[in-house]
């Protein structure tokens, strides 16, 4: 049985969280500039993480491991194509011509 102070401390962490999450969707809707939006999108991937750990802790398992290095994969891939994507403006460049 888990203990009842680490009961309540996975359960306010998972609330503030999901908290986290709304606002990090409001600033990557609302953000002022495209790397104001990136990097929401980044926390927002972070933040996935955290609440997958803290499930995996609530429910006394293991088996979220996967599925945590995978969000963290798949956030950090996404990321780096947003910044090439801010920064030439394409992500995947086409040569036609061979050279």
């Amino acid at each position: 049985m888990m203990p009842i102070i680490l009961h309540w401390c996975v359960n306010i962490s998972l609330v503030m969280t999901s908290i986290s999450i709304i606002l990090l969707l409001y600033r990557t809707v609302k953000g002022p500039s495209n790397p104001d939006r990136a990097i929401a999108l980044d926390s927002i991937g972070i933040t996935l993480i955290a609440m997958t750990a803290l499930i995996a802790i609530q429910l006394k398992t293991t088996f979220f491991n996967e599925v945590i290095l995978l969000i963290g994969i798949l956030a950090f891939i996404g990321t780096v194509a947003i910044a090439k994507f801010i920064e030439k403006g394409v992500i995947i460049k086409y040569d036609r011509d061979g050279s």
